[in-house]
């Protein structure tokens, strides 16, 4: 590998090179930190010289003889087939060329002669036409826009590089305003800026660019592992077959779409795809949590993804895993943010994603049955969670743990039966030593639930409930599940209301207040009520509390009189479903509260199991 290093000014780095962004290269991610800074230690070094030789003209004389050169650190290229590629120092180069555009509208707002030479450094001509030394293909409409000093109409839309040119360009020209004054200081630090900064060009001249690009970024400041693997993947490519087939415009338009869900999700899309398609379990899974670039080019992966040296195989894994599975992670994670109703919904509420890791693992590339699996995934992931919590048996790393062995065993799944039974056996598992019933719900596990819940299920669990009533009497909901459980201002949020206050009349149904506060923190003592309703029931008698109930909840109302001679087909649901403890409650003691518990029970067993 031949390497030879260049030392240049700026003069003479932008003068007739076409820089082309490879494939290795990021977006430009600067932001105004990093460009300040920049401008900082750029305009110091000046600052410091031209305070003591203000009186001298602007002249290369001068400076050369004045003023001491800046290292501004460097950058590598590689050139094929005629056209030169920047392998690291993108942002750098980029963020120059922004602040030549800048100072190419000072110098011809004052007249400067020195403005086509700063013009120049921004383009000039190459072959037949003129072109911008800084080659941003997809971005070429939003350079030209800031040339002709259209800020506000600058295009943004062709991706993240675009937004953040527009963004620095701006803070470029607010510094420059503060620190430039008047034609001579500025034409001074133009021939500054021209001859006396400088930079160390490394020409690469080897095809194995992206191992350079790994061991670069892999000093300093690290780039993403998604970043790195982009290059060590379309870097094996033939520029011509790249080209052809447009991979990297493939890559950029799934990461794009990606990280559209927040900023640098790729690696966390990588790290649930790797796990989902070949990890056996959760600690199998954690070594994808670090650089799992690294990982795929391991010898034992090459049995699967056969990536290391294969330009075949790298084709392969673009047009196949990577195209459909990105697709999919992003089908999923939409499908948690946004979906109202149904088992997205329900993980969501919960703050549950393990449908990312389930759903990715069970279907299979173009999967026809996708949309059927994952909406089960979904379901079962939440009856599971679901059952576990209501019959005290939940923990969180046992959960995760059982979540990884069924995204191993449902791999590929040919049907729904088989996603069910994979999670049923891990509910099973965690019933065993509970119980030696076969079944998913058991009432001796549920009796004593309520105070071990966490305040966010109890409100979900209750938000369960009316939405199972609601659509049992074929009414809508008086509020979504997604004010039910997340809402919790004193105003108009949703609270735990004890049915039965810490009162007189309420204890003496118990045999002690021991035994009173345990029960009437089970889930048959509580309920859901909106903030000022619950303030003001909260040391009423249970008569008071029934007339505060009225036009709450479904659930709320179950226990006064009036929900039964209402327009509701309560009796029929009642027969239909043997719920013989559905009806009013007058007093509310120790034997109304166990019914009011068993009643729920049976609802949760119609909803879970």
């Amino acid at each position: 590998m031949d390497i030879s290093p260049d030392k240049q000014n700026i003069d003479k780095v932008f003068s007739n090179t076409q820089y082309y962004i490879d494939f290795y290269q990021r977006e430009y991610k600067w932001t105004k930190e990093p460009v300040k800074r920049l401008l900082d230690d750029i305009f110091y070094k000046f600052n410091e010289v031209y305070q003591q030789n203000s009186s001298l003209p602007p002249d290369e004389q001068v400076i050369d003889s004045k003023y001491p050169w800046y290292y501004l650190n460097t950058y590598v290229t590689n050139t094929i087939d005629g056209r030169v590629y920047v392998v690291d120092g993108q942002q750098r180069l980029t963020t120059l060329t922004l602040i030549l555009l800048n100072l190419h509208h000072r110098a011809a707002a004052y007249d400067s002669e020195l403005s086509d030479w700063v013009k120049n450094k921004i383009f000039g001509q190459s072959g037949y036409k003129k072109t911008f030394w800084m080659r941003h293909e997809a971005h070429l409409a939003t350079l030209e826009a800031l040339f002709k000093e259209k800020i506000d109409d600058a295009p943004i839309d062709s991706g993240l590089t675009a937004d953040n040119m527009v963004k620095n360009y701006k803070e470029i020209k607010s510094w420059l305003d503060q620190n430039i004054k008047e034609k001579h200081q500025l034409e001074t630090f133009i021939f500054y800026f021209l001859r006396r900064l400088v930079l160390i060009n490394l020409s690469v001249e080897q095809t194995d660019v992206p191992m350079v690009f790994e061991v670069i970024n892999d000093r300093g400041v690290r780039l993403k592992p998604y970043e790195i693997l982009k290059g060590k993947l379309l870097g094996q490519i033939d520029k011509i077959i790249l080209d052809k087939k447009q991979y990297n415009q493939l890559w950029e338009d799934k990461t794009r779409a990606i990280n559209k869900l927040s900023d640098d999700e790729t690696d966390r899309f990588f790290r649930f795809y790797l796990k989902a398609r070949f990890s056996q379990s959760r600690s199998d899974a954690k070594r994808y949590d670090g650089d799992y670039h690294r990982l795929m080019f391991s010898t034992e992966f090459q049995q699967n993804l056969k990536l290391d040296h294969n330009p075949q195989g790298v084709m392969d894994f673009l047009d196949e895993d990577f195209t459909y599975y990105a697709d999919l992670y992003v089908k999923l994670s939409t499908h948690l943010k946004k979906d109202e109703v149904g088992g997205f919904a329900f993980n969501r509420l919960n703050d549950i994603d393990g449908v990312l890791l389930l759903g990715l693992s069970a279907c299979k590339i173009n999967d026809e049955k996708e949309e059927e699996k994952i909406k089960k995934i979904a379901l079962e992931t939440d009856r599971l969670f679901s059952l576990l919590q209501l019959q005290s048996v939940y923990e969180s790393n046992n959960f995760q743990e059982a979540l990884h062995r069924i995204a191993a065993t449902i791999r590929n799944a040919d049907n729904d039966e088989i996603i069910r039974c994979a999670f049923d056996k891990e509910l099973k598992d965690a019933l065993k030593d509970k119980t030696t019933s076969d079944e998913s719900m058991i009432y001796s596990l549920f009796k004593t639930t309520g105070d071990n819940l966490n305040t966010r299920f109890k409100r979900y669990f209750f938000a369960r409930v009316e939405g199972f009533l609601a659509e049992q009497f074929d009414v809508k909901m008086r509020h979504t599940y997604e004010d039910l459980v997340t809402k919790t201002g004193a105003k108009n949020g949703f609270h735990i209301e004890h049915i039965l206050s810490r009162n007189e009349e309420s204890q003496k149904h118990f045999e002690d207040e021991d035994t009173f506060l345990v029960e009437r923190n089970r889930l048959g003592g509580i309920l859901l009520l909106k903030g000022k309703d619950n303030i003001s029931s909260s040391n009423e008698i249970y008569q008071q509390k029934l007339k505060t109930y009225s036009g709450t909840l479904l659930w709320n109302e179950t226990l006064r009189e009036d929900f039964y001679k209402s327009n509701l087909d309560v009796e029929r649901f009642k027969k239909e479903h043997k719920l013989d403890g559905l009806k009013a409650i007058n007093e509310f003691d120790a034997k109304a509260l166990e019914e009011r518990h068993i009643l729920l029970f049976k609802i949760a067993k119609m909803i879970w199991a």
